[in-house]
């Protein structure tokens, strides 16, 4: 099996993991909070049990700058698994996780409102592409914004934790000779002390197997998929994770129809395929010369910062 080969095998399996989340969140029973709070704290037991077998901190390679972007991508992050969660209840899955996948175009629009990244016309028109699709998605009326649904709710919920997911993005492509895993460990660790005012303990108490799904939630889709996605990373090109990131949405939706039955009209439907050639043209739009993207040399391809926040993930 070639590198490549062994690569696409890792960031499929890793993407159908991701787009199991949602049953594993509304099976657990547990809130938002409770969920994400466990899910980093699990999380933080499989990255650092990995991290220490493998002897990654050891030239770690962190700087007061670089710890301190990881611990504010960490913040972005949580809070992003949290609004999206919450968008679980107030929707669907498969509506949240649609919608949710607009994040690439918060990096790019972010980059260029922040660090004056280039915004090509084109990107702009994609971006305009997508966000029709997004409104098909929806399927939002204008009954909604009157007769104050928690439907609406749910969709701005999907929306703002894509937007923490993009900042999460641009803070972590700036984090340069650090290995991603130890930058995901710093994350997930940030939410423990983050997210602990807000754990209900009480309401935990006696849920019997549901704690089965937030220990996967934790050691699966922190642990297991992380590494999964990180060792692909290194090993496939871009446009080839940027077309297997759809497996995420794809599995998400037959998921959310097989265990609930919940599907997406013909309208919605006909905004998915919009949302993704969108997403694609964005995503593997090539920079110009002048403004390469930054470099890692401290660890080479394993270490690049854009491997740091998984691509379209899940969170």
């Amino acid at each position: 099996m070639t590198p490549e080969h062994k690569g696409t095998a890792q960031l499929t399996t890793a993407m159908m993991l991701s787009g199991t989340l949602g049953v594993f969140v509304v099976e657990s029973g547990a809130s938002p909070f409770d969920v994400v709070f466990f899910r980093v704290l699990f999380g933080a037991l499989a990255l650092g049990g990995y991290v220490l077998a493998r002897g990654r901190l050891r030239d770690h390679g962190f700087t007061p700058r670089t710890l301190g972007l990881a611990v504010l991508g960490g913040v972005f992050i949580v809070f992003n698994w949290v609004l999206l969660f919450q968008s679980y209840e107030n929707t669907s899955i498969s509506v949240a996780t649609v919608v949710y996948h607009t994040q690439p175009f918060y990096v790019v629009l972010l980059g260029a409102l922040l660090f004056r990244e280039r915004l090509t016309a084109a990107r702009v028109g994609w971006i305009a592409v997508a966000f029709a699709g997004l409104i098909l998605v929806s399927g939002v009326t204008p009954a909604d914004f009157t007769g104050g649904g928690t439907y609406l709710t749910g969709i701005g919920q999907a929306l703002l934790a894509a937007l923490l997911y993009g900042l999460s993005t641009l803070v972590t492509k700036r984090i340069t000779g650090v290995r991603p895993h130890l930058i995901a460990l710093v994350q997930v660790l940030v939410g423990i002390p983050l997210l602990l005012p807000f754990a209900d303990f009480g309401a935990m108490r006696g849920t019997g197997w549901d704690w089965g799904w937030l220990i996967g939630l934790g050691f699966i889709h922190t642990g297991v998929m992380y590494v999964l996605m990180y060792a692909a990373y290194a090993q496939l090109p871009t446009a080839k994770i940027a077309v297997l990131a759809f497996v995420y949405p794809a599995v998400a939706m037959v998921m959310d129809w097989a265990v609930y039955g919940h599907h997406i009209g013909l309208v919605q439907a006909l905004g998915v395929p919009l949302i993704v050639t969108a997403s694609l043209m964005v995503t593997l739009a090539r920079p110009r010369a002048s403004a390469p993207a930054p470099r890692t040399a401290a660890h080479g391809p394993e270490a690049a910062s854009r491997t740091a926040t998984p691509a379209a993930c899940e969170a």
